[in-house]
């Protein structure tokens, strides 16, 4: 049983090595650092899903864009069909930072459950007797 654990941490141990190696050569291969190749930034993408809707059972409305054009797809009955191409992707808006508000008067909670109000309406009236 303790030959088998060893074997085991042996073999991660190989594989850790040998991926650092292939990380090691392709950096020297293409002349660029080790950690470039491992943290470099993301590229902007080209192509991307925006909104989908569901049509039916087996219908999907699907908004893709592609270089700032959108283009709109109608996908899963017989034949995939383009219902419109070339839409002018929307121009991002500007974020507005609205003014910090003053928050609204404390108001007093109605005794009883009756506001100001109507209290004295309610107050009985003296009886002649």
């Amino acid at each position: 049983m303790e030959s088998y654990f060893f074997w085991t941490f042996m073999l991660a141990i190989l594989a850790v090595a040998s991926a650092g190696a292939v990380v090691f050569v392709r950096a020297y291969l293409t002349g660029t650092s080790p950690s470039a190749l491992l943290f470099r930034p993301k590229v902007d993408r080209r192509l991307e899903v925006i909104d989908h809707a569901s049509i039916d059972g087996r219908r999907k409305l699907i908004l893709i864009r592609r270089d700032d054009v959108e283009h709109l797809l109608l996908t899963g009955g017989p034949v995939d069909v383009v219902v419109e191409t070339g839409i002018k992707a929307p121009a991002p808006r500007p974020v507005a930072i609205a003014p910090a508000e003053t928050p609204p008067p404390a108001r007093r909670t109605p005794v009883f459950g009756q506001s100001p109000e109507v209290a004295p309406a309610l107050v009985p009236r003296e009886r002649n007797m």
